[in-house]
């Protein structure tokens, strides 16, 4: 069994193998599969979600797994039991686990501590692998390929674990990166640095909003959440948005992808465009979580 706590877990080779077993699952989604029947998931939130929580419950069950919810807010955690505790007991019940968890490594130091394979399915600011793979799933769908691609990372870079997981493997693909950040939300110079060392990839940095070269362009908003000043993360929120003036410019056939939720940085009159891509994406994490499961399950 294998635990997926980043996407430098996976080469490419397994990345995509785990595509193609994503495309199995999605042309038979709707059938009930009954290859892990009789196991357990147990999906551990202690941070809200909806897509990745649902799409994870959804993804075992189509398997054939029952599955567990875990919720902070009615545990025994929010009483003080220790997480070390909780993952205890939780291991104890189930066959596989999905962690979200506000702090980061904290889905590493997990994975060390529980004895069933365990899913990492964000851990604060830093890593979010199987949003990745969906990502790479839904890009590959929309255009058949991912190198050579020109892909733009947009938004809050700094805090945002979808960009830290997508741009190593966009870089790994062979897609051209281009970065827009506002100034201070800029990507860790040491993962561009990584990125393009190991896989010799062309990324270029800019705080200013352009799409017109772009094939995707991957909008993530600004998580006020992470901020301690709310009035800097709302001037920032609504400074860098994606208005259907600046859609205008972009080229035919350019997808715009978002892991959503997404507030300001998309307004709603942008869902209408041909350009928008999102919710095609959302809908590609039923199979590629199903896949994932799979892949962890039987190692």
């Amino acid at each position: 069994m294998s635990d997926l706590i980043s996407i430098r877990d996976l080469d490419k080779a397994a990345i995509e193998k785990l595509l193609a077993s994503a495309e199995k699952m999605e042309q038979n989604l709707f059938t009930m599969h009954d290859t892990f029947k009789g196991k357990v998931a147990a999906t551990l939130f202690f941070e809200p979600s909806t897509r990745t929580h649902l799409s994870f419950q959804t993804a075992a069950q189509r398997l054939g797994m029952s599955v567990v919810p875990y919720y902070h807010a009615s545990s025994s955690s929010s009483k003080g039991e220790s997480l070390k505790d909780t993952l205890k007991i939780v291991d104890g019940y189930a066959d596989i686990l999905v962690i979200r968890h506000p702090l980061e490594g904290s889905a590493r130091w997990a994975a060390e501590v529980a004895q069933h394979p365990l899913v990492n399915a964000g851990d604060g600011g830093n890593q979010h692998p199987t949003q990745t793979l969906i990502d790479l799933f839904a890009i590959q769908k929309a255009k058949s390929k991912i190198k050579g691609l020109n892909v733009q990372l947009v938004g809050d870079l700094k805090h945002a674990r979808v960009m830290r997981s997508l741009v190593y493997a966009l870089g790994m693909f062979g897609a051209n990166i281009s970065l827009a950040a506002p100034v201070g939300l800029e990507m860790d110079p040491v993962i561009v640095k990584e990125t393009e060392e190991r896989f010799g990839a062309k990324i270029s940095q800019t705080s200013k909003l352009d799409l017109a070269d772009s094939d995707v362009v991957y909008v993530c908003r600004i998580q006020k959440e992470r901020f301690s000043d709310p009035y800097a993360a709302s001037k920032l929120q609504a400074s860098f948005r994606i208005s259907p003036e600046l859609i205008k410019a972009a080229k035919e056939g350019m997808i715009l992808m978002h892991p959503l939720p997404k507030l300001d940085e998309i307004p709603p009159e942008v869902d209408a465009s041909p350009h928008a891509y999102y919710f095609q994406q959302a809908r590609c994490g039923v199979p590629v979580r199903m896949a994932v499961l799979s892949y962890c399950m039987k190692g």
